[in-house]
């Protein structure tokens, strides 16, 4: 996986599993959490095996509904619960082809207080629109999945109220970078006032910046929390 080119839809297991190591390393998940890549006919995502550890052995290709992918057989095995929260945001947004589920500290304390931090700085906007979902149960079948990606709409991250958050994104390493950046904006806002962020003129000459940002960022993700040079 060299940047964010490289799409969901020709993505390999053992970009998935990197995926799964770097968030890992970079503290975004502990014991809880998971990756996915929109493939052809469904996608791949990873066990519930602990993400630090991941390789390709570790990534199940699954049908668009989270089901096994056909052949699959008992090769299939440490499924995540909530992998059909994966399927429903899939179904719902074409533009998605990559999912990261993460538990990061000062994104969970902003989903159970049910608010989305202002955008303090710049770099805080790499996390894109962020959304809110009052859910507190685990996501484990398609109607309740169904309401989480109607709580997402068309927005880029999800807080949810008692269960952690989700990133999204046109590529993994999209997904990774938000999944970080949310975390950062959440960390820089916690306890600001609703109403210091920057204003839609700031924020709109700012954000002709972020795709660049965002191809930086996970260049230094992946030297950072995965050893590449």
């Amino acid at each position: 996986m060299t940047g964010p080119a490289a799409t969901g839809q020709g993505t390999r297991p053992a970009e998935v599993a990197e995926a799964a190591r770097i968030i890992s390393t970079a503290g975004l998940v502990e014991a809880f959490g998971h990756v996915s890549a929109r493939t052809p006919g469904g996608f791949m995502i990873t066990t519930t095996l602990p993400l630090g550890a991941a390789g390709e052995a570790d990534v199940h290709e699954l049908g668009a509904d989270g089901a096994p992918a056909a052949g699959a057989g008992e090769s299939v095995a440490g499924l995540p619960l909530e992998a059909p929260m994966h399927a429903a945001i899939y179904a719902a947004r074409p533009d998605v082809s990559a999912i990261c589920r993460t538990h990061s500290p000062a994104a969970v304390r902003a989903g159970a207080r049910g608010s989305v931090p202002p955008l303090l700085h710049g770099l805080g906007g790499l996390a894109g629109e962020i959304a809110l979902c009052d859910r507190t149960d685990l996501v484990t079948d398609l109607e309740a999945a169904r309401a989480v990606a109607d709580a997402l709409g068309g927005a880029d991250c999800l807080l949810i109220r008692a269960n952690g958050s989700v990133a999204t994104g046109a590529t993994l390493a999209g997904a990774v970078v938000r999944a970080r950046y949310l975390e950062e904006r959440c960390v820089v806002g916690e306890g600001a006032d609703p109403d210091s962020g920057l204003d839609p003129a700031e924020l709109s000459s700012r954000s002709k910046w972020f795709e660049k940002e965002s191809a930086r960022a996970w260049a230094w993700m992946r030297w950072r929390y995965a050893g590449e040079t």
